[in-house]
């Protein structure tokens, strides 16, 4: 089955997210621009994949829980999970893996956690951009342990990426998909480093204001809509 798909896009709970990206407005966004499958993916923190998941199956959308992590080296990782619970789990683990620096609305934003009716439910009290004290080497055993897969995203970044901020792909590692935000960059970055010659490579937007959702020009090949079958197809088993 062919899917288009957007795995990486922040919600309002994200600080640097636009506060129009609601979850209903995320939804209603990908169903308009006929994308199969999604994935919300805040900065460390799930709050809002719940909503999304409801408005989601709702839509007919195949909404994938997941967020963004930011390592102790400040790489940003795409986490993704088979159900909400692990991921809410695994939301709670990163949570003890954070410094409890407040968030500090006036100059980082509101990080607003929202219920399926657009309602504000919550606020992370704690700025979800820092750094976690989970290293990169031990991000694919602790997503393993929640069941979920590991991306590095936007490899091709000029911050806050692997290759970026690492400057070379560990010879230890073992994720089998890696993220790409231009796909020109694709082949170079194959012929400096063979790791991403073995490895699913997928190209998401990093949406941080609805109007840079992807259209439907991405897809990827699964066995169904299922989140299961997607992980599946996106790890490469």
């Amino acid at each position: 089955m062919r899917l288009s798909y957007d795995l990486h896009i922040h919600s309002c709970l994200s600080p640097c997210g636009d506060e129009d990206m609601l979850p209903s407005n995320i939804v209603g966004m990908a169903a308009l621009k006929q994308l199969d499958v999604i994935a919300v993916t805040d900065h460390n923190a799930c709050g809002n994949c719940p909503a999304v998941m409801k408005l989601a199956e709702a839509y007919g959308v195949t909404a994938i829980p997941g967020m963004e992590l930011t390592t102790e080296e400040e790489v940003h990782v795409l986490c993704l999970f088979p159900k909400l619970d692990n991921a809410m789990a695994f939301g709670e683990h990163v949570r003890e893996c954070m410094t409890p620096f407040p968030n500090n609305e006036e100059v980082f934003g509101r990080q607003l956690i929202m219920n399926e009716d657009d309602e504000i439910i919550g606020k992370e009290p704690y700025l979800l951009i820092n750094a976690t004290t989970i290293s990169f080497d031990r991000v694919y055993d602790e997503v393993t342990e929640y069941g979920g897969i590991m991306i590095p995203a936007h490899v091709d970044k000029s911050s806050t990426s692997l290759l970026s901020n690492l400057g070379f792909i560990p010879p230890e590692s073992k994720f089998t998909c890696a993220e790409v935000k231009h796909v020109g960059f694709l082949d170079k970055l194959r012929s400096e480093h063979g790791y991403l010659k073995d490895c699913n490579i997928i190209h998401d937007s990093d949406a941080h204001y609805l109007e840079h959702i992807h259209e439907p020009e991405f897809f990827i090949e699964a066995e169904s809509k299922s989140i299961p079958d997607i992980l599946k197809a996106i790890a490469g088993k």
